[in-house]
């Protein structure tokens, strides 16, 4: 049985296109710059903030000054704007509830940064006693660099075969890979079946409900 389940944030456990979509059309329309279709957000999100702007941005105007502008205003909105639309999947409390009741150990892994992380985690799940709340921080990469699952390993010690990640996009999966844990893609989040196929998930389920029977499946032991 799996101890610890390291979830994605966006498109796993929340919901959050919406507000994601209102704020990075904020920052473009104060600068000038045209809008997108809400729609068209599940394709642009998944690598941070940084890069979100990145693909918002016309491509000729993709500077490193032009897009730290438009990240400031992106902050600027998001942080009093982050639970406008959000919320979680159905039966994500509920799982997460069981896997509590398991005595599993629980942590985020988000490449959102830190501060808006812990205020969604804080007022959508303030129930859930998590062992390790993660987002991106400065100086550290952005995944599928493993490098955050590194510290919440850190800070919450499982044997590798232990640790199960889960989450809606190929970065997810690259990151598990990456980090040598077992990868859990969901088909409810932001990016298609398909691309978690074809990024090697190890397991795909279509409702939180399915993860608890992936964390009590016997694994083989190995000592890594």
């Amino acid at each position: 049985m799996k101890q610890l389940v390291i979830f994605d944030l966006d498109g796993t456990l929340l919901n959050t296109i919406a507000d994601l979509g209102a704020a990075t059309n904020y920052a473009l329309r104060v600068s000038g710059y045209p809008e997108h279709n809400i729609a068209s957000y599940p394709m642009l999100v998944g690598n941070g903030v940084t890069r979100l702007i990145e693909r918002a941005l016309p491509e000729d105007e993709r500077s490193p000054e032009k897009v730290a502008e438009l990240r400031a205003k992106f902050r600027e909105y998001y942080d009093q704007h982050l639970a406008d639309a959000t919320q979680p999947y159905p039966g994500i409390h509920g799982m997460l509830r069981e896997l509590t009741d398991m005595d599993v150990k629980l942590a985020v892994a988000s490449n959102k940064y830190h501060e808006a992380v812990e205020t969604l985690i804080a007022r959508f799940f303030p129930d859930i006693p998590w062992s390790a709340v993660e987002g991106n921080k400065e100086g550290v990469p952005v995944k599928p660099d493993p490098s955050i699952v590194f510290d919440i390993l850190g800070k919450v010690p499982t044997r590798k075969t232990k640790v199960l990640y889960v989450g809606d996009s190929g970065v997810d999966m690259e990151t598990a890979r990456r980090a040598c844990v077992d990868s859990c893609g969901v088909t409810w989040g932001f990016r298609p079946l398909k691309e978690l196929r074809d990024n090697h998930a190890d397991n795909i389920v279509d409702d939180p409900a399915e993860i608890i029977k992936i964390v009590k499946r016997p694994g083989l032991e190995l000592d890594i």
